[in-house]
């Protein structure tokens, strides 16, 4: 608020609140984030993917994927139920992403042709907050492109039919059926941003219910903090070492030691 002002704020908060309402009132076969899950549920458990690559196609949400980070995987990178039993299967994928055009010119190779498979999220905004002439217009055509390189992807035969050396076949051959989704806003607005997060935390929700997970605790977190405080006093040499295990005693003597200038 501090950053957009209390107006843009609060169409934010509008934002999400209309998503909130669309999550509540929308049958099942036609609510976003319901569907959402569903196909991060498929995706998982069903097609063996065991990451999520958001990537929005839009520079101002260049730190959307490491909101959705923290969100996905610190609610549902859980090993039990909420009844405390072990699940059954995988619960949360690895969310990971950059800005579209970025990644293209470095992991879009993995997606392409790599041996995982990676499940994407492309965000794509209809309208431009730009102004440089012609830009939006083909940043979106890269989008699309990359989803209908993922889905369609290209065979050795279509290669061949357009002359490609035969040498060369296996190597610019890709194999394509790799999902995607496409989330279309009209334009990046506060109020659009928020319905984004509404819609992530909705699905992550979802998802949390069919894998029977407790979506709203963190103890693996909780482990690290109660960890540190203890550790705190060792790395400022201030307690004793011989109550740690072997492995942090030696990291701990070898940070006091850089730290000495030793």
């Amino acid at each position: 608020m501090i950053a957009i002002g209390p107006e843009r704020f609060d169409e934010l908060r509008a934002g999400a609140r209309a998503l909130d309402e669309h999550f509540r009132r929308a049958p099942l076969e036609a609510n976003l984030p319901v569907l959402h899950a569903l196909l991060a549920v498929w995706n998982t458990n069903f097609l063996g993917a065991e990451t999520l690559a958001v990537l929005p196609y839009e520079q101002h949400l260049r730190r959307f994927p490491a909101y959705l980070q923290q969100l996905v995987m610190e609610s549902n990178g859980k090993r039990v139920s909420a009844a405390g039993l072990p699940v059954a299967c995988d619960t949360a994928p690895v969310v990971w992403g950059e800005p579209g055009t970025n990644g293209q010119h470095s992991f879009h190779q993995l997606l392409h042709q790599g041996t995982r498979r990676v499940t994407c999220d492309f965000i794509v905004a209809a309208r431009s907050t730009a102004t440089l002439p012609g830009h939006h217009a083909l940043l979106v055509a890269n989008a699309l492109a990359q989803s209908e390189a993922l889905a369609f992807g290209l065979s050795e035969d279509e290669l061949r039919a357009a002359g490609s050396p035969e040498v060369l076949l296996p190597h610019r051959a890709c194999p394509g059926n790799r999902p995607s989704s496409t989330l279309l806003i009209d334009e990046l607005t506060p109020a659009a941003l928020g319905a984004l997060v509404a819609l992530y935390e909705h699905s992550t929700y979802v998802q949390s219910v069919i894998w029977g997970t407790d979506a709203f605790d963190q103890w693996g977190v909780e482990l690290g903090k109660r960890l540190a405080s203890r550790l705190a006093p060792a790395v400022q040499g201030k307690a004793d070492l011989s109550t740690f295990d072997s492995s942090t005693r030696a990291l701990v003597q070898r940070l006091r030691s850089r730290a000495a200038g030793g």
